[in-house]
């Protein structure tokens, strides 16, 4: 939903609030020497703008991360304006460690994993030639960096080097998110372009601060002289080939968050992206086109089942799934309905990379339902995806790029008006589309004769 003309700034200031060049003079204490209390600034003993002795060539001695730790605790303190109540706990492990360690899978039963497989086919990203569960953990396995656990209160960075380093991008980004932990928690989503959009706050704000960290360590001043970072490791994939469509979708907070948070400051300053957080964004529309945010949601969409013949719909989180413009702008971009050159072609110093296009701009809102019919090996699947756009033009817009992607890109026969059919490789389905004002209705079967059961047609 694309209505709203300008950002609307949660607060109005005066400009971005910094800390001071000194701290301030209290308790009797005289600068440099070390506060009686923490401040801003002050991290375990070392100050922002304090030389540190650290040589990564041979790997990190404790003494060494401890004073690494501490000064870029600091830093990302002044940066950000917020003070670490807690200290952080930092840990370095190889990948190989990292890999062995990950539960991606975890416990999942077979029925989530054939429900995940459907959403990912829905829009055309894993076809049925692969599991989606293994096409993510082959995407994490090899693209993680380090992370933040909230349970455990602590960072965790993957290091490619034969002796563990710290890199200090990934070091101060992971610090800005148990910042953001120990001053406004993290929450839970259900759907997907929710969980992406609230992302798009949480990882912009850590991108952000991580971006401004590096320009500071570029200006190589002497209050600011960086630890250098590693050279790259040409041993940091390995593994299955990752998918590149799924990657694109996870990557969007990355790629808009920045943005997104960098207008919020430049509205209200630090404290208008303080206030988000009581306010996140509800969907990847808003982090796409921070104009639409707050003031533009999501249409709600509540499809009716109209199944038969042993089809029913099987939601294991007891809702419709959501993928959101983001969903709509990946699929198109993988199926190369969009160049792929286009995703690097925006003008932005925080965000370079593009995820808006005519096809996908227009999105109101979406819903995604898997079907099934046996079970077992038996099983077969399809799903009716129901996209809502803010206007009839739109959804025709959408609905001539998705049949083109069906014929051009997937190599489907057309069987009759708004009916196809894909006879070989990983999308080989029957599909049909329907368009009525400003919704588009995706229904996808295994065979033709199998359309109208999983979806009786709009009469």
């Amino acid at each position: 939903m694309r209505r709203v003309a300008a950002v609307v700034c949660l607060l109005v200031l005066a400009g971005c609030a910094a800390p001071a060049a000194q701290p301030n003079l209290r308790d009797g204490w005289q600068w440099p020497e070390d506060p009686p209390t923490d401040r801003i600034g002050f991290e375990s003993g070392v100050w922002w703008n304090e030389s540190i002795d650290v040589n990564q060539s041979d790997g990190l001695s404790a003494a060494e991360r401890r004073a690494f730790v501490a000064r870029t605790s600091a830093r990302v303190e002044r940066l950000r304006g917020l003070e670490f109540t807690a200290t952080v706990p930092v840990e370095v492990i190889s990948r190989a460690e990292y890999r062995n360690r990950s539960v991606f899978a975890g416990d999942r039963s077979a029925a989530y994993h054939s429900w995940r497989n459907q959403v990912w086919e829905a829009a055309l990203v894993v076809g049925e030639d692969r599991n989606a569960t293994d096409a993510f953990a082959a995407l994490y396995g090899g693209a993680v960096q380090g992370y933040y656990s909230p349970r455990n209160d602590r960072i965790v960075v993957v290091s490619d080097a034969d002796e563990p380093v710290l890199d200090r991008a990934t070091l101060a980004h992971e610090l800005l998110h148990a910042l953001q932990d120990q001053h406004f928690g993290f929450t839970g989503a259900t759907l997907r372009d929710v969980a992406l959009a609230h992302d798009g706050l949480t990882e912009g704000d850590a991108r952000y601060v991580e971006t401004l960290y590096e320009e500071r360590c570029a200006a190589n001043r002497s209050e600011w002289r960086c630890v250098p970072r590693p050279a790259p490791s040409a041993g940091g994939g390995g593994g299955a080939p990752v998918n590149q469509g799924l990657f694109t979708y996870i990557y969007q907070p990355y790629a808009d968050g920045p943005q997104f948070v960098h207008r919020l400051r430049e509205c209200g300053g630090w404290a208008a992206v303080n206030a988000a957080y009581d306010d996140r964004p509800v969907s990847t529309e808003q982090t796409i086109h921070p104009d639409a945010y707050p003031a533009e949601t999501p249409t709600r969409i509540r499809p009716t089942d109209r199944s038969s013949d042993g089809w029913s719909r099987f939601d294991l989180q007891q809702h419709a799934e959501r993928l959101g413009e983001t969903g709509v702008f990946t699929m198109l971009w993988y199926q190369r309905y969009v160049d792929r050159g286009a995703l690097t072609q925006r003008d932005g110093a925080y965000s370079p990379y593009d995820y808006s296009h005519p096809a996908s701009t227009g999105w109101a809102g979406d819903r995604l339902v898997p079907y099934r019919s046996g079970s077992g090996a038996d099983a077969r699947y399809g799903y009716v995806w129901t996209l809502r756009w803010d206007s009839s033009a739109d959804a025709a817009q959408f609905a001539s790029a998705y049949r083109t992607v069906l014929t051009e890109q997937l190599g489907a026969e057309t069987v009759r008006t708004g009916v196809y059919r894909v006879p070989s490789g990983p999308f080989a389905d029957a599909f049909r589309v329907e368009r009525r004002g400003d919704t588009v209705v995706v229904t996808n079967a295994p065979t033709v004769d199998a359309l109208s059961r999983v979806r009786a047609p709009a009469e």
